[in-house]
């Protein structure tokens, strides 16, 4: 039986709301037995805890994403560490930069960016970062912060990008992308990169799978990547899925 760990899926996505259950059940079927719930919002945070109070293979992660800098106001970044505080949560996140979208405020992401890495170094926490035309930098700040650790989510860099990553211990989460046959940078990578940096994910309910191209994306076709993994490392995916679940384990503290 294949133990598998989704590394980063919104289940709480209004898309879910009508068969959240009998998702969450396909998701455990096909061996999925540990989510990643990443936030995105102050709004977020308590209906992430209400899920994964409720679903016992779902774990919080609270955070402000860059994409949203617009909703998040400085008081959301006391309110972070008194979630921490009060709430049970496997990590910080999903927090990053996000320069692929010309409107966001570059220098409010960073203040948002930089205070959520402190605040989870001071938490001891692991960081789910999000790098969209932002890789550099996000490597260099969290470099100079020192005493981090975590995941960057749907890796889409260059392979001396993802050196510098595990040179600072971070892994690299690989999802619905390296499906997809044109994706060959991110295959040869994902090819020959060391297994301990490795986490699955799907991203639900965004970035299907190809062979799902179109279709709302769930926990349950993490099934996809993993094949596609395997295929690519010509290494059994058994494996594959102890490996991965065991980094996240170790990561997570499941």
């Amino acid at each position: 039986m294949l133990e598998l760990t989704d590394s980063h899926a919104h289940i709480d996505d209004p898309s879910f709301d009508t068969d959240r259950d009998a998702m969450l059940a396909r998701a455990h079927a096909s061996g999925v037995r540990h989510i990643v719930v990443p936030a995105i919002d102050h709004e977020s945070w308590p209906r992430i805890a209400a899920i994964c109070a409720a679903h016992s293979d779902a774990y919080p992660a609270y955070g402000l994403h860059p994409i949203y800098i617009d909703r998040h106001r400085p008081e959301h970044l006391d309110a972070l560490v008194t979630q921490l505080k009060n709430e049970p949560s496997v990590a910080v996140g999903e927090i990053g930069l996000d320069y692929f979208l010309p409107e966001l405020d570059a220098e409010r992401q960073r203040e948002y960016f930089q205070k959520q890495l402190r605040i989870a170094r001071d938490f001891d926490l692991p960081v789910i970062v999000h790098a969209r035309r932002a890789m550099d930098e996000v490597t260099s700040t969290m470099r100079r912060m020192g005493g981090l650790r975590g995941v960057v989510h749907s890796f889409s860099g260059s392979l001396q990008q993802a050196e510098r990553l595990w040179e600072l211990g971070f892994h690299l989460g690989i999802g619905g992308p390296v499906t997809h046959e044109r994706a060959q940078r991110l295959r040869g990578i994902v090819a020959a990169m060391p297994l301990e940096h490795l986490l699955l994910e799907t991203d639900a309910p965004d970035q299907p799978s190809a062979c799902h191209r179109g279709e709302r994306h769930e926990p349950s076709q993490l099934i996809d990547v993993l094949d596609v993994v395997a295929e690519l490392r010509n290494e059994d995916r058994q494996r594959i899925a102890s490996l991965t679940t065991a980094n996240a384990r170790r990561l997570f503290g499941f």
